[in-house]
């Protein structure tokens, strides 16, 4: 009855929507149910049944650059995270948001609306210690794990709760915040995907008290590596991986066809980058095991989706919230178990002094606490369907995310559809902009504000299509690729000497470089591409 008479003040006096952003990290375009895959997705699924697909949404191609978007409305660079969160010593790559940025939820607290963040930061500089060997492993303890003001809720949420750094242990994670608060210890049983999903539950019924809309960014670690997943969880995907690489990608993409995923492409299923088969492959066992756990924490992660959506609906708030769910970059062709532990944010041992594995030899199955593994190149191609590439590259595998889009009270065209109107997750912004009513500052906090680049997508919802960007702009460690809004793309990688053309309209997986048939075109795109790269901060020259 309370919650029903709180939910009746909320409609009296603000009739504006509830919005949750909620970010995958790491997540394959063709992982989800809904987008081709075999993982089972039923609460997103339900959520693209009501909502709408987008299958030209881009991201940054990695974790950091795309977190800085997002949040702030820009590219990256412009937010000063065109890399990592370590100072480089240029403008576009400072390793912390710009103070000449502003985050959604400055400029949404700023117009009433309450604004909470549960999981994972990774937009403040993260300076290395002497001690962070010990500091990783939970020898050590320090109260900060970057600059303060650099925090979320320095950054114009109410409240925080989740971590700081980008690769964290799922069921020990390393700088886990409440607010500005190190939590110094977790419960036994704990997992970090299903305690962001609880705490944004509790968060949810504690806003359906008040009579204002709220702004909730939920940000999961799942499904990035460590390959860390519950035991009944991974029991589900046993064997459904033991069939090997072909055959799940070759079901995805058929799965794809049938849904229709890219009107007016026939044949969009781009070569296999790896000519070896499951059949020779010495260690079935271990490569099984892998996708398993990594389709066991995207599983978890819409159980607790699930759980949002039913605290939504039990106080009466879900018509009239828009649910935005996307992931940050393509699944991740990394092979931590190369990188040295010890370092950075990877541990070498747990809490209670249990050795960690880096199973370069597969001598150890993935899922438990004690061993840091990943899918690799070949899963990443399978989760990246029908894409080539993955994490960090500016090909469609790296940047191209799944988007879903649901809000009942509000989108009313192509409802359960496929939109091919293209976006980009500096749209997010722009987009809450437009719902809250809100003013995009030109000064805040006594900084003059970088001009929003981002367009509100709320037009898609309300009339099916909008006037897009007359472009789109990437770089990532010299990984370069710009797309013009006719859907003619250039990239170039950091070891090529020469732009491709692809024409993402009827080649949606980039299967034909046309540079040479047109030349004239990708000299005008080039000159266009570093024209955008002097505007918004990025460097080194493509030249």
């Amino acid at each position: 009855m309370a919650s029903s008479y709180a939910t009746a003040r909320q409609k009296e006096n603000d009739h504006r929507p509830n919005i949750i952003i909620i970010l995958a990290d790491d997540l394959g375009y063709s992982d989800l149910g809904c987008y081709g895959g075999e993982i089972q997705t039923p609460n997103l699924d339900k959520l693209a049944e009501s909502g709408v697909r987008f299958n030209h949404f881009y991201n940054t191609s990695r974790s950091c650059p795309t977190r800085a978007s997002l949040m702030t409305g820009l590219y990256q660079h412009q937010a000063g995270i065109g890399r990592m969160t370590f100072d480089n010593n240029l403008p576009g790559y400072r390793g912390t948001l710009s103070r000449n940025a502003v985050t959604i939820a400055e400029v949404l607290k700023q117009s009433g609306y309450a604004t909470s963040m549960v999981g994972k930061w990774h937009i403040a500089e993260t300076p290395l210690r002497k001690d962070q060997r010990d500091w990783l492993n939970h020898q050590v303890f320090h109260d900060t794990f970057s600059d303060l003001s650099n925090y979320p809720v320095n950054r114009g949420f109410d409240k925080h709760y989740g971590v700081i750094y980008g690769v964290v242990d799922y069921f020990d994670p390393f700088s886990l915040v409440e607010g500005e608060v190190a939590v110094d210890s977790v419960p036994k049983g704990y997992y970090m995907t299903q305690a962001l999903s609880d705490r944004a539950v509790e968060d949810i019924n504690q806003y359906a008290k008040g009579n204002r809309p709220f702004m909730m960014y939920l940000a999961y670690t799942a499904p990035h590596w460590p390959l860390m997943a519950l035991p009944e969880d991974i029991d589900k995907y046993k064997d459904v991986y033991q069939v090997g690489w072909e055959k799940i990608r070759n079901d995805r993409y058929e799965r794809q066809k049938k849904m229709n995923l890219f009107p007016g492409n026939s044949d969009f299923l781009s070569d296999r980058q790896f000519k070896d088969s499951w059949e020779s492959n010495p260690n079935k066992e271990w490569d099984a095991r892998a996708m398993a756990v990594h389709a066991a924490m995207v599983d978890r992660m819409d159980r607790g989706i699930g759980q949002v959506i039913a605290a939504l609906k039990k106080n009466g708030m879900l018509d009239n919230t828009l649910i935005l769910f996307m992931s940050d970059n393509g699944a991740s062709n990394e092979m931590c178990e190369d990188y040295s532990p010890g370092e950075n944010d990877r541990p070498d041992m747990t809490r209670d002094g249990r050795p960690i594995v880096y199973p370069r030899n597969k001598e150890v199955l993935p899922g438990p606490e004690t061993t840091y593994a990943s899918i690799g190149a070949r899963w990443a191609n399978v989760a990246n369907t029908p894409f080539r590439f993955w994490k960090a590259k500016s090909y469609e595998g790296g940047i191209c995310t799944p988007m879903i889009a649901y809000w009942p009270k509000g989108i009313k065209k192509n409802v359960g559809g496929i939109t091919q109107a293209y976006g980009h997750v500096m749209d997010i912004m722009a987009t809450c902009i437009d719902l809250a009513g809100a003013t995009y500052p030109k000064t805040y906090k006594g900084h003059t504000i970088i001009p929003m680049e981002g367009k509100s997508l709320v037009p898609i919802f309300t009339k099916g299509k909008r006037e897009g960007h007359d472009y789109y702009g990437f770089e990532h460690f010299n990984e370069r690729a710009f797309i013009s809004n006719d859907g003619w793309k250039i990239v170039r990688t950091t070891n090529g000497d020469k732009w491709e053309l692809y024409n993402l309209t009827n080649d949606r997986s980039e299967k034909n470089n046309l540079s040479e048939t047109y030349p004239d075109r990708v000299k005008s795109m080039v000159v266009q591409y570093e024209a955008w790269a002097k505007r918004c901060l990025v460097e080194p020259s493509p030249k």
